[in-house]
């Protein structure tokens, strides 16, 4: 049966996530570092680390600020369980490995590991016991090992945003509700508006235009989570109204802004058939 479950676990800054679905998700990023392993059908996805495909029982991954999609293979669902984790999360988790976790990354999108695996799936069947199953510092004791064994220093240092980019970016990250014109934004860069478009995508994955879209996604997402009414998100976000934000969170996320927050306020199974 489609749908997506949210555990409640035990611990601030970690989301667990149990769904069945045939969406198609477009490129998109997430501010957490994500790992888990599908349970049932397969899926494609180009990421910043190429076009992969997972089965039945590999493990995936992502990293803050990756860009990524996800096709179910076949248009048929696949289920997949994940853990994303904040990175102060993963940084308290590894300060004892490390002496800096300022360049820490799942190096893999896909892989196989009989350790982790079964690390995964014992806590996916505990989480539906409830929180308690699960207090905090035994979910802490897994998660060291998950991320100990499989989070590696990055062996490419990505190349420096440009001072120009740095300025754009800083100014679609403090406000995402605001629609930003883009010949200002290629003037306050230096650029032209092909030249910004261009170098922008080369550095973040994405376009202006669609990394404020993601940004503002997010940024609904998160007001969600805290419990605000989707009416109320949708004004806050600067959404023409209502539905154009449910249209737009439906395609990024796969289910409705309503039924992401009841979802999310009570951690219950749910199905969204809403078109």
């Amino acid at each position: 049966m489609a749908g997506f479950r949210f555990h409640p676990t035990s611990l601030s800054g970690l989301e667990a996530v149990s769904a069945t679905s045939a969406h198609v998700f477009p490129k998109h990023t997430h501010d957490t570092y994500g790992i888990g392993f599908l349970s049932a059908g397969g899926q494609i996805s180009a990421s910043g680390r190429g076009q992969v495909e997972a089965g039945a029982g590999q493990l995936i991954t992502v990293n803050p600020g990756e860009v990524h999609d996800g096709s179910p293979i076949g248009r048929t669902p696949r289920s997949w369980h994940m853990l994303y984790l904040t990175p102060a999360l993963l940084t308290d988790s590894v300060s004892d490995l490390v002496s800096s976790t300022s360049d820490l990354e799942f190096e893999l999108p896909v892989f196989a590991d009989q350790d982790v695996h079964h690390h995964l799936t014992a806590l996916h069947r505990r989480f539906d016991n409830g929180p308690e199953d699960l207090p905090a510092d035994a979910l802490r004791e897994v998660l060291v090992l998950i991320v100990g064994k499989t989070l590696l220093r990055s062996r490419e240092t990505a190349p420096a945003l440009p001072a120009s980019l740095a300025r754009v970016r800083q100014r679609l990250d403090e406000d995402p509700t605001t629609l930003a014109d883009l010949s200002d934004l290629a003037r306050e860069a230096g650029l032209s508006r092909f030249q910004l478009i261009r170098t922008f995508r080369q550095y973040t994955g994405l376009t202006p235009h669609a990394y404020r879209m993601q940004s503002r996604a997010n940024l609904s997402r998160r007001l969600l989570m805290d419990g605000l009414a989707p009416a109320e998100v949708a004004a806050a976000c600067g959404y023409v109204d209502q539905s154009h934000m449910h249209r737009e969170f439906r395609r990024r996320f796969g289910l409705t802004p309503g039924v992401y927050r009841s979802a999310q306020l009570g951690c219950n199974p749910v199905q969204d058939h809403s078109a």
